[in-house]
């Protein structure tokens, strides 16, 4: 077994593709294309304000040779995190690279056509379901019955404006080394981390089987041992140290925040239930009120029905009065005027004695 530096670390990767062999060898294993010359462009950390991630990137610009025997120059955007981040980076480090004049041959190319670029992502977590540790996206040129184009193909115009992509997901290696590119990229493989320092791997060197694999681990052991990457490695674990703790402060304040504001939203609520049934009730009150004054006005037009009642009955019991004095000076006795009136002899007599 043999002890190397683990390539997660931005220094440590940044350190293994300085190398122009390993970089050779490693992007003609990803690129599946035999990498004539490679020549790094730039590198660069990424942050972009908020120090969530950490996150590497290399452009190389690589001379590549064809299935064809063809050699065209393309541009291969590099960027590697070990941590998870959002993809909105990555597409604003890809728009940067379509923007860069730079990557826009100067020489014959009246049309200002760009490189052809590929993208290549080695990410330390894993994407949603896919499982494979290595994943190809790749173009077709398709005509509207989904026919497969090939004459014209690759054209400069659509090759400036789209690309490909490739995705190493370091958690599905597993020990994998089935392949050329699988048996390189075991150097990422985080399950050879050493238990008591996590900047080096224990990787077994029978896995090799060529040169250019052994130039890779090679590169890493010497990395292992350099004073400045070994520094470099401490370095990112303390950023690193510090961001986690910053970020937990940050998730811990969210959460207060977060709870607050359902509090605040729940309290809303509660409030707006409150009005609503405040004017509920407001509105069975007045609701009551008209209610009660229709039955005070009917009230009063019963009294009033009542008081005419009353008034025409007197009007009748003075005019039954007024007839039974008629009848009784007429001569008639008390029986015939009860007869004659269809009334009780008794009322008769008590309105003849009420006289």
């Amino acid at each position: 077994m043999t002890i190397i530096a683990n390539p997660i670390y931005d220094s440590v990767f940044k350190f293994l593709m300085e190398d122009n062999r390993v970089a050779k060898v490693l992007l003609s294993a990803l690129l599946q294309k035999d990498v004539l010359e490679v020549q790094m462009r730039q590198h660069e950390y990424t942050d972009s304000g908020r120090s969530k991630i950490s996150l590497f990137r290399l452009d190389f610009s690589a001379k590549v040779r064809e299935k064809d025997g063809s050699e065209h120059l393309i541009l291969i955007e590099l960027q590697k995190t070990w941590l998870a981040t959002e993809t909105l980076r990555f597409r604003q480090y890809l728009g940067t690279q379509y923007l860069e004049e730079r990557n826009v041959p100067e020489d014959d190319n009246p049309q200002g056509y760009a490189y052809p670029m590929i993208s290549i992502y080695i990410l330390g977590h894993k994407v949603g379901d896919l499982k494979e540790p290595v994943i190809y996206v790749r173009r077709h040129y398709l005509d509207e019955k989904s026919n497969i184009i090939t004459e014209g193909v690759p054209d400069p115009f659509i090759e400036s404006l789209t690309h490909d992509t490739i995705i190493v997901q370091i958690p599905y290696l597993n020990g994998r080394t089935r392949t050329r590119l699988e048996r390189l990229l075991n150097v990422f493989d985080q399950d050879y981390r050493l238990k008591e320092n996590g900047h080096f791997l224990e990787f077994d060197e029978e896995k090799l089987e060529g040169a250019e694999e052994q130039l890779v681990v090679d590169r890493l052991i010497r990395a292992a041992v350099a004073p400045k990457v070994r520094r470099s490695m401490q370095v990112e674990d303390e950023i690193l140290s510090e961001i986690e703790r910053r970020d937990t402060e940050i998730m811990l304040r969210e959460a207060k925040i977060e709870q607050q504001n359902q509090e605040i939203e729940k309290n809303r609520q509660a409030l707006e239930q409150n009005k609503q049934e405040l004017e509920q009730n407001k509105q069975e009150l007045e609701q009551n009120k008209q209610e009660l004054k229709q039955n005070r006005q009917e009230l009063e037009q019963n009294r009033q029905e009542l008081e005419q009642n009353r008034q025409e009955l007197e009007q009748s019991k003075q005019l039954v009065c007024s007839m039974v004095s008629l009848l009784q000076a007429s001569g008639l006795s008390v029986g015939e005027i009860a007869g004659r009136l269809n009334l009780d002899e008794h009322e008769v007599g008590k309105m003849l004695g009420n006289r």
